[in-house]
């Protein structure tokens, strides 16, 4: 396997992000799937099943992006990123409460999570292994 950060980090974060989705089925078997309030992974990230399957997918696509080769992981960690960060933007809106756009039950520790991973994401993913190229020689 290659050193590439973007499928380091895509491998890492998938990871996490997929074993959260999973453990979290485990906390919100009695929680609506878009119930706006649920129950707190680790007693700060609140949960319903909507949430735990959005972590599945974005585990399972930053996963398989990683171990595939470093452009498609690249593209991926952009791209998620990307959705972190509107999830997070939103999340400012509409977190907390029983606000019936809450559809995610995101609370404050779930927006900074994903500004966090939001920031990571994008910066690995734009700024790790850019192509260089080399000038042309004068003819």
């Amino acid at each position: 396997m290659s050193t590439s950060p973007n499928r380091m980090v895509g491998i890492i974060f998938g990871t996490i992000y997929l074993v959260i989705g999973i453990f979290g089925f485990f906390i919100t078997s009695a929680t609506g799937f878009t119930s706006t309030q649920g129950p707190l992974l680790i007693g700060l990230f609140e949960l319903n099943n909507l949430h735990n399957l959005v972590h599945l997918v974005i585990g399972v696509v930053l996963l398989i992006a990683g171990l595939a080769d470093a452009r498609v992981a690249k593209v991926a960690n952009t791209g998620i990123g990307a959705v972190f960060l509107v999830i997070a933007i939103v999340g400012l809106f509409v977190a907390g409460g029983n606000n019936p756009v809450n559809i995610l039950a995101l609370n404050a520790a779930d927006v900074v999570l994903y500004f966090a991973s939001a920031v990571i994401l994008l910066a690995i993913g734009i700024g790790a292994e850019r192509v260089v190229r080399a000038p042309k020689a004068a003819a």
